[in-house]
């Protein structure tokens, strides 16, 4: 079942179109990785899902009972986000915001919640310390627990490796394909080439847009760009 489609879909700032007639559609337990060059509009498409900016033009629609304030979000993290002065329990526990409506307390039912998936990412340990002290793939750990305080559904995750080493970026690739297979939807926005072996659908944004299965994005002319033409070998 479709949780996302986006048709005709036109990107941009002022009214001033980036990305033109986009077309994808997300089922239920899809995993999309998201990739293009620097500028081709894919920060801007994860804004816009985020409903924190409207499209030029074309429409976004949402099914199987998602919610556009029922999705988890990773965002990346800028110098001042990862020198955040709370606790790693109140950072996780906050993604429970969105199912609180007026109410000013968390349940216990939330709370039970937030440690469930603080014990789903192995950070118990932590819950206690304050965040600005982790090293950054605790710190994304904490981030992917209270994403999913916000959804069990589907989650974006905007370049979730970003600026760790290669041992905590093949950990955290680790987290997410366990989410995926747990049937959580995943969307996620990767600069890393390796990314593409996690997927089962990619979207190609920039001067050639592709949307498809992995293994004809690996067999198109902007898939062998990608792997320097061996098709997937390289992955």
């Amino acid at each position: 079942m479709a949780q996302l489609i986006c048709r005709d879909l036109t990107l941009g700032y002022d009214g001033r179109p980036l990305v033109q007639g986009l077309n994808f559609q997300v089922n239920a337990g899809d995993f999309l990785c998201i990739i293009g060059e620097n500028g081709s509009g894919k920060s801007t498409l994860m804004r816009t899902l985020l409903r924190l900016q409207a499209p030029v033009s074309g429409a976004i629609e949402w099914g199987d009972g998602l919610h556009p304030d029922e999705i988890g979000y990773l965002p990346q993290q800028t110098p001042i986000q990862r020198d955040f002065p709370a606790s790693v329990w109140e950072i996780i526990l906050s993604g429970c915001q969105s199912r609180c409506g007026l109410r000013p307390f968390y349940t216990k039912e939330e709370k039970a919640l937030a440690l469930e998936n603080a014990e789903k990412m192995d950070i118990t340990p932590l819950l206690r310390r304050c965040y600005r002290e982790l090293s950054g793939g605790q710190q994304q750990r904490v981030l992917l627990a209270r994403a999913l305080c916000a959804t069990r559904k589907l989650l974006l995750l905007d370049e979730p490796v970003s600026g760790l080493d290669m041992k905590v970026t093949a950990e955290m690739y680790q987290l997410i394909r366990r989410l995926h297979r747990g049937g959580t939807t995943v969307i996620m926005i990767s600069h890393d080439v390796a990314a593409v072996r996690y997927a089962d659908h990619i979207l190609h944004m920039g001067d050639t847009v592709f949307f498809g299965t992995r293994d004809a994005y690996l067999k198109s002319d902007a898939g062998k760009l990608l792997t320097g033409g061996e098709g997937g070998a390289a992955l």
